[in-house]
């Protein structure tokens, strides 16, 4: 039993880091030569795999693409962070975590920018993908901001739209990455302007 276990694990291991070199080269080609130019038979070549352990672990190039924005930021920070803000009985100091969970989740794909900006003007495979995580995004702020009505200045759907709007990705690669803010600075800021722009005075 010991022995097979001790197999299971050696595969596993094995497996995890053919997934991470796979990433590690999947994210210089899109950064290099572009998402909607790189093949998956480049990829494999870079990453020294077949195209068919490729497509078994990620199905697609989009399922890559997928996989590098998951990793970004661990998905126990993530949570940990959700779940602080829901617990947290003051409007004003969930906006203030919610600011936190975008500057960290902005923060940990900041090398990733570029390429998912370029990706959304050339690959249609990014743009629906973009698509669907933002509607995740929209959906999950739905409960979020259905806990805070009662310090609302406006309606459940304006306040929604503003808050997912003000927590997307652009806003923090203009502020940060393009015009040199520091991430504090950006996280000061937007905490602020949610606070100002959703809750009562």
């Amino acid at each position: 039993m010991k022995k097979r276990v001790y197999i299971s694990e050696s595969r596993d291991a094995q497996a995890a880091q053919t997934r991470s070199q796979i990433l590690k080269e999947a994210k210089e080609l899109f950064r290099t030569v572009g998402f909607d130019q790189v093949t998956i038979g480049q990829i494999a070549e870079a990453a020294e795999v077949s195209m068919p352990t490729i497509y078994a672990i990620f199905k697609s190039k989009r399922g890559i693409l997928q996989s590098l924005i998951d990793a970004a930021l661990p998905q126990e920070q993530f949570t940990a962070l959700v779940e602080h803000s829901m617990k947290e009985k003051s409007a004003e100091k969930r906006l203030k975590i919610t600011a936190k969970l975008a500057r960290q989740m902005y923060d940990a794909e900041k090398e990733l920018m570029d390429l998912l900006r370029g990706a959304a003007v050339l690959g249609p495979e990014f743009r629906e993908l973009e698509k669907e995580r933002e509607q995740r995004r929209y959906e999950r702020q739905g409960e979020y901001v259905e806990q805070l009505m009662q310090s609302l200045t406006l309606s459940f759907s304006k306040a929604r739209d503003i808050l997912w709007a003000l927590t997307g990705r652009d806003i923090y690669r203009m502020l940060v990455i393009e015009r040199g803010w520091s991430s504090d600075d950006y996280e000061k800021w937007l905490a602020e302007l949610l606070i100002k722009s959703l809750l009562k005075s």
